[in-house]
C-alpha cells in the first residue's frame, strides 16, 4: 500500500497471518495499529513522516525493518525485535554516535543502512560501526571485509573491550531481572505473590497513621518487631503451601490435556482408518461402474454407493458421539478434581490467615496494655521528653488513645481480610474461566466444527456421484435398435440417443430407470 497518501495505520487487525507489509511513500506520522500483526517478518515504512520508533513491541518475528527517509532522531524501542536481520534507517536525523551502541543487542543483525544521517559524517564512522557492531556484514549496501574489521578493532580496542564488559554486566543484571519476573509470575499464578516477604506487614502500617504514632511508645518497638517476625513466618508457611498446591494443580491440568489430546488423537486415527476403508470401496465401485453396460446393475451399484456413504456418515457420527461422551466424562472428572483442590487450597489459606488475625488480636491486646501504661505515665509526667508531638496528642485521655489503638487494629484486620478475599476471588475466577473455556472449546466449538466437517465430506461425496457419468449401450428388445443411455449420477437424468433419431432426456429415480429406446418414442 505505497503511494496512497496514507496518514494513519489502521484497520489491519484482521490480517494476523500477514508476514510482509509495505507502507512506504505515504504521509504516515506515527507507527501504530500493528499490534495484531504478530507474524510480520518484513515491514517497510520508508519515505514517511515518522519521528519516533514505537508501536513495534508485539512484532517479535520481525527480521527486516525499513525506516529509510523519515525524521527519526534516536534508535529506540526495538527491544523485542531479537530476530532483526536487516535494518535501514538512512536519510534520518540521527546525531549521536552512541545511538549505534543500541544496535549491539541484535546479534543476528547483518545488514545496516544508516547513510545520510548527521552522525554518519563523523570521522572514522565506518570503522566505528565495524568495531562496535561486529555482526554487520553489509554497511550501506557495501561489504565490510575482515581486514576492515581488524583495523577497526585495533583502533577502538580499549573502548570495545570496555563496552563488552558493560554489556556482560548489563546482560547478567537483565537475566537476573528476567528470572525474578518469571518467579513473580509463578507466584502470581499460585496466588501467593510477595507472601515470602514482609509486604503484608508493610501494607498494614502503610495506611495506618495512628499505628505509626503508637509505635513510638517506649518499649513498643520490640513488641512490633516480634509481631512482624511471627506474621512473616505465617505468611511464609502460606507461601510455601501455595507453591506446592500450584504444582499439584498444574500437574492435574497437564494430565487433563494429555488425556484429552490422547482421546482426540485416537478418535482422529479411527476416523482416518474408516475414511481410508471407504476410499478403497469407492475406488473399486467407481471402476466397476465404468465397465457396466446393464442399467439395472448400474442402478444397484449406485444405490450400493449411496448406502456406503450413509454407512460412512453413521460411523463418523458414531465416533463423534463417542468422543463427545469421553470428553464429557473426562471434563466432569477434571472439574470435580479441580473443585476439590481449589476447595482445599482455600480452606488452608483461610486457616493461615486466621493465624495472622490471631497474631494481630494478640498484638492489639499488648498495644492496649502499652498505651494504657503510657497514658498513666503521661498523666504523671513520667514519659520521656523526646517523644513526638503526635504521640503526645494521643495520650491526652483514655478514649483518645484507645480509639487510636482500635483504629490501627481495624486497619490491620482489613488488610488481612483483603488479602484473603483477593486470593479466594482470583482462584475461583481462574477455575470458573478455565472450565467455561474447556466446555466452549472442547465440547461445543470442537463438536460443531467436527459435525460440520463430517457433513461437508458427505455432501462432497454425494455431489461427486451426482457429477459422475455412466454411458451404457442398450438394444431395444422389440425393434433391435441400438441406443446409448447416459446415467448422470443420483440426479437420475437418463439421456437416450437412437441410432437414427433425435435424443430425449428423461429424469427419473433409478428405481424407474429400466428404460429402453422405445420409451423415447412413446414419451
Amino acid at each position: 500500500m505505497n503511494f496512497d497518501n496514507i496518514l494513519k495505520i489502521d484497520n489491519l487487525w484482521e490480517f494476523a497471518s500477514l508476514t510482509k507489509l509495505q507502507l512506504d511513500n505515504n504521509i504516515i506520522e506515527k507507527i501504530e495499529g500493528l499490534d495484531t500483526l504478530v507474524n510480520l517478518e518484513w515491514l517497510d515504512l520508508s519515505f514517511n513522516n515518522i519521528e519516533v520508533i514505537e508501536g513495534l513491541e508485539k512484532l517479535t518475528k520481525l527480521q527486516d525493518l525499513t525506516l529509510f527517509n523519515n525524521h527519526i532522531s534516536k534508535i529506540e524501542n526495538l527491544d523485542s525485535q531479537k530476530n532483526l536481520h536487516v535494518f535501514s534507517i538512512g536519510n534520518n536525523e540521527l546525531k549521536d554516535i552512541k545511538d549505534i551502541l543500541y544496535l549491539r543487542r541484535f546479534p543476528n543483525l547483518k545488514t545496516l543502512n544508516i547513510a545520510n544521517n548527521p552522525v554518519s559524517s563523523e570521522e572514522n564512522f565506518k570503522l566505528y560501526i565495524a568495531a562496535f557492531l561486529p555482526s554487520i556484514e553489509f554497511l550501506d549496501y557495501r561489504l565490510i571485509d575482515q581486514q576492515t574489521k581488524a583495523v577497526a578493532y585495533e583502533k577502538f580496542q580499549s573502548q570495545v573491550e570496555e563496552q563488552i564488559d558493560k554489556d556482560n554486566k548489563a546482560r547478567i543484571l537483565e537475566e537476573i531481572q528476567e528470572q525474578k519476573e518469571l518467579e513473580i509470575q509463578k507466584h502470581r499464578e499460585a496466588y501467593v505473590e510477595y507472601l515470602n516477604t514482609d509486604k503484608l506487614f508493610e501494607e498494614m502500617y502503610a495506611d495506618d497513621p495512628e499505628g505509626n504514632k503508637l509505635n513510638e511508645i517506649p518499649g513498643v518497638d520490640e513488641m512490633v518487631k516480634l509481631f512482624r517476625e511471627k506474621l512473616i513466618a505465617v505468611c511464609l508457611e502460606l507461601f510455601n503451601f501455595g507453591l506446592s498446591e500450584f504444582e499439584k494443580r498444574k500437574a492435574e491440568v497437564d494430565m487433563f490435556w494429555e488425556c484429552v489430546n490422547e482421546a482426540k488423537l485416537e478418535n482422529k486415527q479411527e476416523c482416518m482408518k474408516i475414511i481410508a476403508d471407504f476410499n478403497k470401496k469407492k475406488k473399486k465401485l467407481f471402476a466397476e461402474l465404468q465397465h457396466l453396460n446393464d442399467p439395472k446393475l448400474t442402478e444397484i451399484k449406485v444405490l450400493e454407493y449411496a448406502q456406503i456413504i450413509n454407512d460412512l456418515w453413521d460411523k463418523l457420527m458414531g465416533l463423534e458421539l463417542q468422543i463427545v461422551d469421553q470428553l464429557e466424562e473426562v471434563i466432569k472428572d477434571f472439574d470435580r478434581n479441580m473443585q476439590d483442590m481449589v476447595g482445599t487450597f482455600i480452606e488452608n489459606v483461610q486457616a493461615f490467615l486466621t493465624q495472622a488475625r490471631e497474631l494481630e488480636n494478640l498484638h492489639n491486646e499488648k498495644m492496649i496494655e502499652s498505651a494504657t501504661i503510657a497514658l498513666e505515665k503521661a498523666a504523671k509526667n513520667e514519659l520521656e521528653e523526646d517523644i513526638s508531638e503526635d504521640l503526645r496528642m494521643l495520650l491526652v485521655d483514655k478514649d483518645t488513645v484507645i480509639n487510636a489503638v482500635t483504629s490501627s487494629h481495624d486497619v490491620h484486620l482489613l488488610k488481612i481480610d483483603n488479602k484473603e478475599d483477593d486470593i479466594v476471588t482470583r482462584i475461583n475466577t481462574w477455575l470458573k474461566n478455565m472450565i467455561t473455556a474447556i466446555h466452549n472449546e472442547e465440547e461445543i466449538k470442537r463438536n460443531r466444527s467436527r459435525v460440520t466437517e463430517i457433513n461437508h465430506l458427505i455432501d462432497h461425496l454425494r455431489e461427486e456421484i451426482d457429477a459422475f457419468d455412466v454411458n451404457i449401450g442398450v438394444t431395444d428388445q422389440i425393434s433391435g435398435t441400438k441406443s446409448k443411455v447416459t446415467f448422470k449420477g443420483s440426479l437420475h437424468r437418463v439421456s437416450v440417443t437412437n441410432g437414427s433419431g433425435p435424443s430425449c432426456d428423461k429424469t427419473a429415480r433409478f428405481s424407474n430407470a429400466g428404460l429402453t429406446s422405445s420409451d423415447c418414442s412413446n414419451k
